[in-house]
């Protein structure tokens, strides 16, 4: 009987080295993105493998840090659909970095870890899929200069038939971030009051959720093979999501600047959409939001409400409808200022109102209904 290898389990340990060297040198080149500042990288051995780690040091007093951690969920199938991997990073770091400026907080530093079917191809031919990895790779720099954050380690590993998918390359991706704030700015939501001001910040994609429903109503209507009916509703769907951190961050100091804008509360519109996510911060103090000019969905949640019959209630529950990030202010033009010069769309869009419930003008399918939802 002859001896199994590691190989033979699906498992190559140079071609793991191969991928890992890539994402290292994807991710030294965001380095640059703290040069300077919080969370300079010191890399004490030159090495994909090495120990890197940052400068802490003089930090204001009452300064706090913590670490968060979210995924890109089913999104990936999309690009496996496509064959087209360079914009998934901008999903995973929006949902990380942006998640921590909603606290106030500045993102620092990003490491990921990326679990993988396999990387080889055909062992008869000796391909690989190093090139899907470069692909991945190359959206890290650009997702890591929209965050404002340096990438700083990660993880690789084949796992066979662990991660499924579709197609022959599937992947799991998953990322961790490390972000400092000021204990005495942080934004709680406690400081809301009526009257005040809701800023939307535009989103002209899904982001990375509700693609769950996504994927059900394009299967169920066009076939498993949807993507090759339909090519330019898969490219729709995989629009990566707009990076709001940098700008935010901006807006509220982070943990070393001063605050632009007054800002009492922010809500990152992600699983639970508007309702959800507005009503965590609108319900410490027990207040209501009345929402008349939010900007309008993309032209592929159209089409999906329409395939699906999905209600206008139902749409904003799941999907962000056009609208990524709403931020409550007493000054929202600064907030609008700030956010289109960094290349973000953002405009008012309602107000803070003392009953607790959330009422919004829909921009679905039926624009111009009120919707109502409770705040609890």
């Amino acid at each position: 009987m002859s001896a199994w290898t590691y190989a033979d389990a699906g498992v190559s340990q140079k071609l793991g080295d191969d991928a890992s060297k890539v994402l290292y040198n994807a991710a030294k080149i965001t380095w640059e993105n703290r040069k300077g500042k919080l969370g300079e990288v010191v890399e004490a051995t030159s090495d994909f493998s090495g120990l890197r780690a940052i400068k802490v040091g003089g930090l204001p007093e009452g300064t706090i840090a913590n670490i968060g951690f979210d995924g890109v969920g089913t999104k990936m199938e999309i690009a496996e659909r496509l064959t087209k991997h360079d914009t998934i990073a901008h999903d995973l770091f929006a949902m990380v970095c942006d998640d921590a400026v909603r606290f106030g907080a500045e993102p620092v530093l990003v490491g990921s870890v990326l679990d993988v079917n396999t990387l080889t191809m055909s062992k008869e031919t000796g391909e690989t899929y190093l090139d899907f990895v470069k692909q991945l790779a190359h959206g890290y720099i650009g997702a890591a200069t929209a965050a404002n954050v340096a990438v700083v380690n990660g993880e690789i590993a084949e796992l066979g038939t662990r991660v499924n998918g579709f197609g022959p390359f599937n992947y799991n991706w998953s990322a961790g971030v490390l972000w400092f704030a000021r204990q005495d700015r942080i934004i709680t939501g406690k400081e809301i009051a009526p009257g005040q001001e809701i800023v939307a910040l535009r989103e002209n994609g899904f982001r990375s959720n509700g693609l769950s429903l996504v994927r059900k109503i394009m299967t169920s209507q066009l076939g498993k093979d949807w993507h090759e009916k339909q090519p330019g509703y898969a490219h729709a769907i995989l629009k990566p999501s707009e990076i709001y951190s940098g700008a935010v961050s901006e807006m509220t100091g982070g943990a070393l600047g001063e605050p632009k804008v007054e800002i009492t509360g922010i809500a990152h519109i992600t699983g639970g959409g508007i309702p959800g996510k507005l009503s965590r911060i609108l319900k410490v103090n027990g207040f209501g939001a009345s929402l008349d000019d939010l900007f309008p969905p993309s032209q592929m949640m159209y089409d999906l409400q329409n395939i699906g019959g999905i209600a206008d209630e139902e749409a904003y529950r799941t999907w962000n409808m056009g609208n990524g990030m709403l931020i409550v202010t007493k000054e929202p033009y600064k907030v609008v200022e700030i956010a289109q010069k960094q290349g973000i769309g953002a405009q008012p869009v309602g107000v803070v109102t003392k009953e607790p419930v959330m009422r919004v003008e829909s921009k679905g399918v039926r624009a111009g209904q009120e919707l109502q939802y409770k705040v609890e």
